[in-house]
């Protein structure tokens, strides 16, 4: 495994970006989003893997506002933005972007004008299992994760400002493209608390969430005053929580994880007391880290970036180091560790 600098032109992003979202599809990654030291962001720009050009398309629709710190998930071409916010604001917003037309949409909620109510954390859930809330939409947040799973999007943790969170929503997307279709005063879209079991990852984010068959690995995160080295699972289908027992552990928040055949590459983030620019590889067979060489010249420390994998390469985008905040584009070669995702068919036992 090889780390360089990417040789990237085009119409280069005019900012610095942290905190942000960088989308794959196809061979296209579409960044949204992040901030720098003078503020936050709208603006979509598309970078091709292939040629490692930038462009900045123009955007028709519902153009959201400025937003860090939110989750894009993608489903049928369409990425689904939801939370973030900016300065002292956080959003409990949903957006959409068709990357195929290149419009936004905001889909209607009508309950959400309605006053929030307390939401119990997922621990209280655990304790009482025959108080089922009566809710309709999650709270404005930051730093939460996203998958998506049997046509739903699944929401974590994060934070509202004053407190850790470490409830789980889902928001039904299995008829997104209907809804969006119909262009009618209301989506169609509905969000569900959901309820789980045994005892729940403490109140946490920036923390990671990877989609391994049908469960839910969240790796780290912080509640704003530990930074955690913890690894759960969620069976998405018996919606029970298990905590990984690790021989060796590592603190990280602001970090990514990617998966690559039957591991995770968890690159950079913070450990409590700095910045690193490290990969751990985390084995999804064994649930263990490992030891892994790699070479070249890799990114300087930092957090708050983004990871993807495309064409046997991870790229990594922008990030913040407590100081800087980087407009880069590494790339890790993964040609020479072609015998890590070898196993492609195993399934996460805890």
């Amino acid at each position: 495994m090889y780390w360089s600098r990417a040789p990237v032109h085009g119409a280069l992003p005019m900012h610095n970006t942290r905190a942000h979202t960088v989308t794959l599809v196809d061979h296209v990654a579409w960044m949204f989003g992040g901030c720098d030291d003078k503020g936050c962001w709208k603006d979509v720009y598309c970078f091709d893997t292939e040629t490692m050009h930038w462009s900045h398309p123009d955007m028709l629709g519902d153009i959201p506002p400025p937003c860090r710190a939110h989750t894009a998930t993608l489903v049928d071409r369409k990425i689904v933005i939801f939370g973030g916010g900016q300065g002292p604001v956080y959003y409990d917003t949903t957006y959409i972007l068709d990357t195929t037309t290149r419009r936004w949409y905001a889909p209607n909620f009508p309950a959400q004008s309605q006053p929030q109510k307390h939401i119990p954390d997922q621990q209280s859930q655990s304790q009482n299992p025959s108080q089922v809330p009566d809710l309709y939409h999650p709270a404005p947040r930051r730093a939460h994760t996203a998958v998506l799973y049997m046509g739903r999007i699944y929401v974590f943790g994060g934070g509202n400002g004053l407190t850790a969170l470490n409830d789980l929503w889902a928001l039904d997307v299995s008829r997104l493209d209907s809804s969006l279709r119909s262009g009618s005063s209301e989506s169609g879209l509905k969000w569900s608390p959901i309820k789980t079991h045994g005892e729940p990852p403490a109140p946490r984010g920036y923390h990671t969430a990877n989609l391994i068959g049908n469960v839910m690995v969240v790796v780290g995160g912080s509640d704003g005053k530990e930074c955690f080295s913890d690894v759960w699972c969620l069976n998405l289908d018996s919606l029970v929580w298990t905590r990984v027992n690790l021989t060796v552990s590592h603190r990280r928040l602001s970090h990514t994880a990617t998966q690559v055949g039957s591991y995770l590459f968890i690159v950079g983030g913070h450990d409590g007391n700095s910045y690193s620019s490290d990969i751990l590889f985390y084995n999804l067979v064994n649930l263990q880290y490992e030891p892994r060489a790699v070479r070249g010249s890799p990114p300087s420390p930092r957090g708050y970036h983004v990871a993807i994998v495309a064409d046997s390469r991870l790229f990594l985008f922008g990030g913040f180091n407590g100081h800087d905040v980087f407009d880069d584009v590494y790339t890790l070669d993964l040609a020479g560790a072609a015998y890590l995702p070898q196993v492609m068919s195993f399934r996460i036992d805890v």
